[in-house]
């Protein structure tokens, strides 16, 4: 540099550093900490814990949309590990009036990031099929489901491998209802002996939605039995290494209810795009 500049700030100006330092408690939630001194006006968010990360989106837009502000995120509904960056803000130059602060403190009256944790304790699965039940076609579901699972911490608890039949899906329900997370596994398509859905139906599981716009699996769905969160799960997420299974999977485990009116955002990103090396969740697929 040529020359050496001296900036003399108004008395209504507030530094970058001040700035962030005083806004950050403001932004930050249950489970979520942030970084004790800024970094040339930047301070980082990070979550505390393993769990779901969920962002108040209303809050996030009008902070964004005040001039000289910049606090970007990853995405709403993301699994996040312990320590994980979720968030950073910064105002954008060096000083800019207090009135930009008082603004901004009066729309976080709630703070923008709050990250759940996983609250479900038990989970039990039931594997349908006529091929399997007669031992014709080896059960590819429980290590699947498992293999999901794992990084989050949980296993299968219990299990029951039952034919094509409403009452045998039935019964198994009843016995396995006790789980706070019920997965039902195949049976879900169109051909008629793909009588999982109805057999639910029939023993009173209350679905939220029978299908979904993701792909893969399209016919994921979500229901509930008294205090048991039910979870069929297609044989199309057996051949993908991301599916509607994964997408929904970390809120299943924090207990996060899914509303049928949801559905229709996913279509937005719901479409795999089948990469030949799949990074996922570090991808748009379910953003």
């Amino acid at each position: 540099k040529s020359y050496i500049y001296k900036l003399i700030p108004n008395k209504d100006d507030i530094h970058e550093d001040d700035f962030a330092i005083e806004i950050a408690p403001y932004i930050a939630g249950k489970n979520v900490f942030y970084d004790k001194s800024p970094s040339e006006g930047k301070i980082n968010f990070y979550s505390a814990i393993n769990g779901l990360l969920k962002i108040d989106k209303n809050k996030l837009f009008k902070i964004n949309a005040i001039s000289d502000l910049s606090l970007p995120c990853i995405h709403n509904n993301f699994a996040c590990n312990e320590n994980k960056t979720i968030a950073a803000f910064r105002i954008i130059p060096l000083y800019t009036n207090k009135k930009v602060l008082e603004k901004s403190k009066k729309i976080l009256e709630t703070p923008i990031f709050n990250v759940i944790a996983y609250s479900v304790k038990t989970i039990n699965a039931i594997i349908t099929g006529n091929e399997i039940y007669y031992g014709l076609r080896k059960d590819l579901f429980k290590s699947h489901i498992e293999s999901k699972l794992k990084k989050y911490g949980y296993t299968i608890n219990d299990y029951k491998i039952v034919p094509d039949n409403a009452k045998a899906i039935s019964e198994a329900l009843n016995q396995l209802k006790t789980a706070d997370l019920v997965f039902v596994c195949g049976g879900s398509s169109v051909d008629p002996d793909d009588v999982t859905k109805q057999s639910l139906s029939k023993a009173k599981v209350k679905f939220v939605f029978k299908s979904n716009p993701i792909q893969p699996a399209n016919n994921l769905s979500i229901g509930y039995l008294e205090n048991s969160t039910i979870c069929v799960v297609p044989a199309g997420s057996l051949y993908y290494k991301a599916s509607a299974l994964d997408i929904f999977l970390p809120r299943l485990l924090a207990k996060d209810h899914i509303d049928k009116k949801e559905l229709k955002f996913y279509s937005e990103g719901g479409l795999c795009h089948f990469c030949d090396y799949c990074t996922y969740p570090i991808c748009p697929f379910g953003k």
